[in-house]
């Protein structure tokens, strides 16, 4: 089957999504933006096609109905050991790198004991894996450096208190290899992690042998499809780095405007906060772009404002908008700077401002400066769509809804819950269009 794939480089990740060829997102792929943008561009698209073969399992057994209802555990367990699979390689990847590491580090006296701390320490995370994956686990983060480090990094303080060696010297070997490790893209691995999948979901589904050959001819038939990667347009932040051709490249602002009519077809404003940039774009009714604004190169009202305030108050990132949540008054901010804001944030705190009074001000404090974006870009107009990875952080959508009302009445105002994957869609809907309307057929890929 022919699939068309966009792929959105932003600033803190990277986005694809590919869609089949009667324009369905079959899809979706995210992760962690990195100084090797190829790469970053390559695990994207290879999440997305993974995604969209477990879509394909799901399409194909859903029409077989082989399951009578047990569909969405199959599916689930299915994904869960998959995962488990990926994540047990990376860790072994990221054990031998450390070994390498070691060889080359000067720990003086302290070596063998640290080579035994390392052991243990991998012995340890390893054995704790499979819980990570089980019905019910919950993490924190989906990408490999996040989970493999909080494992690693709590299991090695203990076991260097344990054996007497300094915690310092297992940090210095995961920082030194954890980069070299999350830069590899284990493509070639994805049939072989299916197949382990498959065969550990289907011991655990209660069946019959009839049954398992209900169940197995129609995943054999999606196993043995061919995924075309037919067209992709890059976009985003760092497109100029993407390894596209320039046919295959563009821009930020005609990907969003169009991504968010394809989710919204009546979209006539898009606002999308992203990790580095805030754009205000005007579509027409068929999602092309008619004005847009984008703010300065200032990091005041993006995610990286955001990340700023977390780290001042010692929080993970998602943790600030159920804060904000909590709020019985917003503190007002007065600085749009973001260094300022950190500065005013400590002023606060030491008035005995409470963190959550103070957290629902710094949230309206960024929609305030996207509403100025917005007013230059030619105000809102209905329907307003709300994008980027902002658009999932409540307290933010809450500052916009009562700020939208209070300058433009009530409107109508869309977010997606994939929101993050607007500039990525829109870039897929010109690779789709590439193609079935324009006659092109050439791949992006130099």
């Amino acid at each position: 089957m022919r699939c068309f794939i966009g792929i959105d480089l932003g600033s803190t990740t990277t986005k694809a999504v590919v869609l089949d060829e009667d324009r369905h997102v079959i899809g979706r792929g995210i992760t962690n933006s990195r100084s090797n943008y190829d790469t970053a561009a390559a695990v994207a698209r290879t999440e997305a096609m993974i995604d969209g073969r477990f879509h394909l399992f799901r399409r194909a057994l859903d029409v077989s109905n082989a399951l009578n209802g047990d569909l969405d555990a199959f599916i689930g367990q299915l994904e869960r050991d998959f995962r488990a699979e990926q994540y047990l390689e990376q860790l072994v990847d990221l054990e031998q790198t450390c070994r390498r590491s070691l060889e080359t580090a000067h720990f003086g006296g302290d070596s063998g004991v640290v080579r035994d701390a390392l052991d243990e320490t991998f012995r340890r995370v390893t054995a704790e894996a499979p819980a990570l994956f089980a019905p019910g686990a919950r993490r924190k983060s989906d990408f490999f450096r996040d989970i493999a480090g909080s494992q690693y990094l709590a299991v090695g303080e203990e076991v260097a208190r344990e054996l007497g060696t300094r915690y310092d010297h297992l940090l210095n070997l995961f920082d030194r290899s954890i980069i070299e490790v999350e830069n590899r893209v284990y493509a070639d691995s994805v049939r072989r992690h299916l197949l382990a999948a498959l065969e550990r979901s289907f011991a655990a589904l209660p069946q019959t042998q009839a049954r398992r050959a209900q169940v197995e001819a129609p995943i054999k038939g999606v196993l043995d499809t061919e995924m075309e990667e037919t067209y992709t347009v890059g976009t985003g932040y760092g497109r100029a780095r993407l390894p596209f051709s320039k046919e295959h490249i563009r821009s930020e602002i005609l990907c969003h405007g169009l991504g968010a009519h394809v989710m919204y077809p009546g979209t006539a404003t898009v606002l999308d906060i992203g990790g580095q940039d805030t754009k205000a774009i005007q579509v027409d009714p068929a999602g092309i772009v008619e004005s847009f604004q984008m703010n300065d190169r200032c990091a005041a009202g993006c995610g990286r404002y955001l990340g700023y305030i977390a780290d001042e108050m010692n929080m993970g990132l998602h943790e600030l908008g159920p804060l904000a949540m909590k709020s019985t008054k917003a503190v007002r901010i007065n600085s749009t700077c973001t260094v300022f804001a950190g500065a005013e944030l400590r002023d606060r705190l030491a008035l005995g401002d409470r963190r959550e009074d103070i957290m629902a001000g710094l949230h309206r404090a960024i929609i305030l400066r996207a509403m100025s974006i917005l007013a230059r870009s030619g105000g809102i107009r209905d329907e307003f769509t709300f994008t980027g990875g902002v658009a999932k952080n409540e307290a933010a959508v809450k500052a916009l809804k009562e700020l939208v009302e209070e300058n433009y009445g009530r409107l109508t105002l869309n977010i997606d819950p994939d929101s993050i994957y607007t500039g990525a869609l829109g870039g897929a809907t010109f690779a789709w269009r590439a193609v079935v309307e324009e006659g092109r057929s050439a791949e992006a890929r130099t």
